[in-house]
């Protein structure tokens, strides 16, 4: 059980550094950056000690939006507990829907339409940054949605609440991190991104890939399995360290 809960935030991890990469996401990241610390993308990147805290507080934001929908689905599918493994290949099953939609096999129209927040103004002050992070966290559907619904999918198929909270944490944290970095070296990020523009939307098809990949191994009951094998090849000085 503990194999296949590390290997789930590993996923999750890596989920939320894909919708980071997202072709609706990063494009936008400059832009969130100068609207969340209130400066011109020069100021930004001499004033860095501004930039983190504002960046901090708006991750903050929409990790508190994106744990709370972790805990919910979590304590619906522990209150449940019977049906746990009917859960999990349910859960599995719309693991593989979302992935169809990233490769767009699927189209539903409900799921394309644009649910951001607009803020015209930002609210003053460091308070102003938490609540635009709730906002992104609240409304950018059509970027994270599939993704997201993806790992909320997982997490109502754990044992425990906490175990599902972690799973969210660990999406948050891959979102959070390119874009706190971002913040940071913004010129940096700026050049990067002119390189990988051509290959974004490749992001979404491994986002895609991924999903359905998780979901099959949900549905087939594999997916515990997989994380036993993988902690056997684990070496052991390395094993006593996670």
């Amino acid at each position: 059980m503990q194999d296949s809960a590390t290997l789930g935030v590993v996923i999750a991890f890596t989920a939320g550094i894909l919708s980071f990469l997202s072709p609706c996401v990063l494009p936008l990241v400059p832009s969130y950056v100068t609207f969340v610390t209130g400066l011109s993308l020069e100021d930004v990147s001499r004033s860095r000690r501004v930039a983190l805290i504002h960046s901090l507080l708006f991750v903050c934001g929409f990790t508190a939006i994106f744990v709370a929908l972790g805990a919910g689905a979590t304590a619906l599918g522990v209150l449940l507990g019977a049906y746990r493994d009917l859960i999990a290949r349910v859960g599995g099953v719309l693991l593989i829907v979302f992935g169809l939609i990233l490769l767009e096999v699927i189209r539903i129209p409900a799921l394309a339409r644009d649910r951001r927040i607009y803020l015209a103004d930002k609210p003053v002050g460091y308070l102003g940054s938490i609540l635009v992070g709730i906002a992104f966290g609240a409304g950018w559907t059509p970027c994270i949605g599939p993704v997201l619904g993806g790992i909320l999918s997982m997490a109502s198929a754990t044992a425990s609440v906490g175990r599902g909270v972690g799973l969210l944490l660990a999406y948050s944290a891959g979102l959070a991190i390119p874009f706190i970095l971002a913040s940071l070296a913004i010129e940096r990020f700026l050049s990067l991104f002119v390189r990988m523009r051509s290959s974004l939307a490749w992001i979404s098809r491994i986002s895609g890939v991924l999903l359905i990949v998780v979901g099959v191994l949900l549905v087939s009951g594999w997916f515990t399995a997989l994380a036993t094998f993988l902690r056997q090849l684990t070496p052991a000085a390395l094993q006593g360290r996670l």
